[in-house]
């Protein structure tokens, strides 16, 4: 199969590219023809992980490579960037991945816990677009993919902490978009819905049975048809990406009903849980 000529030969950064939608990006865009960076954490998925990206390569030729680094940490996303600076170029691409959730009830859930939502959803999604846009904005060219949720365009029961941080990279990334037009740097934003990662099995763990019925309304995607979806639209320069029918219609249902009336069935689906 011929590659997308949107992304070939592109340097593309995909943050949380270890597992989940990251990985699955990243696995594409190397079948599309990019030379690909992997930026997580854990050393030893990472390398896993590159063999899989490595594997997908449309061409040989292609370069790809990863950077262990906490991305939450400014300093430390800074130094990731100038690292595939340094061995690939300026990246082309930038989709912000990286990405954590654990829902419970309010009164449970510790202040460590938001704290840890908000640095890691929505501060590394920062620190990564701050450290290369002044490339992007000299060169006047670059796609920044920022990857948010279905709950980060409306509450949902169990999710106070990760929904804020979430909401946090949708209003981000809606100013951003305005502010990079004139500099003619790409901005897409992404809800994706519940996709079968090893992230979606961690927070299953502790959602709360009103959650569970609010969610249990849709079926969980898998990360690659997620992926397809967000590189198709991407590549076509849409802004605001969708995956799947279901969530195109719960964001239809959402933005243009009155909210008493989306909110009055929110609440109906989590009382289902909680009987």
């Amino acid at each position: 199969m011929q590659p997308n000529i949107y992304w070939k030969d592109k340097v593309a950064l995909v943050t949380g590219g270890s597992s989940g939608i990251g990985l699955a990006l990243a696995r594409l865009l190397a079948g599309n023809g990019a030379n690909v960076w992997l930026a997580a954490r854990d050393r030893v998925r990472l390398e896993s992980a590159l063999r899989e990206v490595e594997s997908a390569r449309y061409s040989g030729e292609q370069r790809c490579g990863f950077v262990s680094a906490d991305l939450s940490v400014a300093s430390e996303a800074s130094a990731a960037v100038s690292k595939v600076v340094e061995s690939a170029g300026l990246p082309d691409l930038v989709v912000n991945s990286a990405g954590v959730a654990h829902p419970g009830y309010v009164q449970d859930l510790s202040l460590d816990i938001f704290r840890w939502m908000m640095e890691t959803n929505y501060f590394a999604t920062v620190y990564m677009t701050k450290a290369v846009l002044p490339g992007m904005i000299e060169r006047r060219s670059g796609h920044i993919i920022n990857i948010s949720s279905m709950a980060g365009f409306t509450g949902v029961f169990g999710y106070t902490a990760y929904g804020a941080s979430k909401f946090a990279v949708t209003g981000f990334s809606e100013a951003l978009r305005a502010e990079m037009k004139p500099h003619g740097v790409r901005v897409s934003l992404v809800f994706p819905p519940d996709t079968d990662t090893p992230q979606l099995a961690y927070e299953n763990q502790y959602k709360p049975p009103e959650t569970k019925a609010v969610s249990g309304t849709a079926r969980a995607l898998s990360a690659e048809t997620v992926a397809r979806a967000i590189l198709r639209d991407a590549g076509r320069g849409r802004f605001l990406i969708l995956p799947g029918w279901e969530a195109r219609l719960f964001y239809i249902l959402i933005t243009k009903l009155p909210r008493s009336l989306v909110l009055a069935v929110m609440d109906r689906l989590a009382s289902k849980g909680r009987k």
